[in-house]
Order: C-alpha cells, then structure tokens, then sequence
C-alpha cells in the first residue's frame, strides 16, 4: 500500500520533509531520543507540483514529559506520543534525512 505525502515540515531537525499526516494536529517523530512536534498551520505549501498542509516546528520534549525547574514537572502534560495516546509517525517513513 503506498501513502501519499500530503504535509510538509517546516523548522525543525526535518524541515522540508514531506510527510503523510491525514487530518492530524499534531505530528510528533522520535529522534534521538526526544520527541519533536509539529503543528498543523492553516498555510499551503507547493511541493513537488502538490499543494501539502504546512507543519511548523513546536520544540522538542523529553517522552518523559517536564522535568522539575523553573514549571512543575508533575503538573506538565507529557507527549501523547509517550503516553500512547497517539500514533507515532516512524522516521523511517520520513522523506529525507535519518537520524
């Protein structure tokens, strides 16, 4: 079964990469450890003669959550990715580099 790319990543560790997303609000790929989110835009980006969904870059979060400092670690929504309550994208279906 072949998925077709229909976002693009914009920022980030992939920025430029054209991604299969769906209707999804959030994009979150696991890279070296940590997770990286991408949120949904309401821009449109050409790419490769396809008009794809932009994603700008959100950060990066440990799958743990937060940690103690200057927010309270305990009170710190973690990733959904960490808590499964998502589905991970996995990097290797991601156009581009690999980490």
């Amino acid at each position: 079964m072949t998925t077709r790319d229909d976002a693009i990543l914009v920022g980030g560790p992939r920025d430029g990469t054209s991604v299969p997303a769906g209707d999804a609000g959030l994009i979150e790929l696991k890279i070296e450890g940590l997770i990286h989110r991408y949120i949904r835009t309401t821009k449109q980006r050409e790419h490769d003669g396809a008009e794809l969904a932009v994603y700008n870059y959100d950060g990066e979060v440990r799958p743990t959550g937060g940690e103690s400092g200057s927010e309270s670690g305990p009170d710190r929504v973690a990733s959904p990715m960490a808590s499964g309550q998502a589905v991970p994208l996995d990097s290797e279906d991601v156009n581009g580099s690999r980490s």
